[in-house]
């Protein structure tokens, strides 16, 4: 063979070596392209039961969506457990927090001593703070093990902004606050019911820390993707270090032991907020007030 012939020879090779190699890489990519496939609608299953560190993969990949599964089972069921003794409880107190608060005010009625009139009323504050945690938690277990859905639809936030605020008008007035409402025209993709749970919970923590003679402002705006409802008070702020904490479940700041509440209102407007695609962000400074938005699609 000449030399020509013996080059001729080598190209070929390393052309028919080059094509099969990419021929191989193309097939593995295709397996693991169709492995991942079924992983993720949840049909997979070892086909390759051999030595190759294919079969080695599928193995692992096998034992790994097992252990998911089973994680993701153990996770569900706790929930649901959860869920189940909290519907319990709630509903076992019931009638008696009813019942505490029945005679707690048949009590106010009688001829009291001053002290004795300062103790009953203790009890209804009690009373009414223990309804109110109840019913914020199992609205909160049902809303995170998916009991209750959010069932967002495009409408206008109008008509959302000012029942929550007519609910929070008389309390403005008793305490000397101003209420007012800007722009609020703007459209969305929104549960009502629960987007005026959530706008009451942040119109409910403005009227709690505006001190009397100021002011709680209630807007609208509309952006590229979101629209954002905005509640802005005159309060005493937040540090930057308790930003961060606001939104965990039960927590109160320092200062916020003695005013009314049990800390669950704003984890729960982050859970609406988020079930229907939104988020909430807060801009705040100490002795400057507060502004919290929440953040709304425009579209589905």
């Amino acid at each position: 063979m000449t030399g020509y012939g013996i080059a001729g020879a080598a190209v070929l090779l390393a052309l028919t070596v080059a094509v099969f190699g990419r021929w191989r890489t193309a097939r593995t990519i295709r397996r693991l392209d169709d492995m991942l496939t079924s992983a993720m609608n949840g049909s997979f299953s070892e086909k390759t039961f051999d030595e190759s560190r294919l079969s080695a993969l599928e193995s692992r990949l096998a034992r790994y969506l097992s252990a998911s599964a089973l994680s993701e089972r153990n996770i569900r069921e706790q929930k649901d457990q959860i869920s189940a003794l909290i519907s319990d409880i709630s509903h076992q107190t019931k009638t008696p927090v009813a019942n505490l608060q029945l005679y707690t005010q048949l009590l106010l009625e009688q001829p009291l001593t001053p002290q004795g009139k300062d103790c009953a009323a203790a009890i209804s504050t009690q009373a009414d703070k223990l309804q109110t945690l109840i019913e914020a938690l199992v609205k909160t277990s049902r809303l995170e093990t998916g009991i209750l859905a959010l069932h967002p639809q495009r409408g206008e936030i109008a008509p959302v902004v000012e029942r929550a605020v007519a609910q929070y008008a008389p309390r403005a007035v008793e305490t000397g606050i101003t209420l007012t409402l800007g722009q609020i025209e703007a459209a969305a993709v929104f549960d009502a019911k629960w987007t005026e749970e959530a706008v009451c919970n942040l119109l409910d923590n403005a009227v709690k820390y505006t001190p009397s003679g100021g002011t709680v402002s209630v807007e609208v705006k509309s952006y590229a993707l979101f629209s954002s409802i905005r509640v802005t008070d005159t309060g005493p702020g937040i540090s930057e270090g308790e930003l961060a904490k606001i939104f965990a479940r039960f927590y109160r700041a320092p200062h916020a032991y003695r005013m009314e509440g049990v800390g669950i209102g704003l984890y729960l407007t982050r859970q609406i907020a988020e079930k229907q695609g939104g988020y909430v962000k807060v801009e705040s400074a100490p002795g400057k007030g507060s502004t919290f938005s929440l953040y709304i699609p425009r579209e589905a």
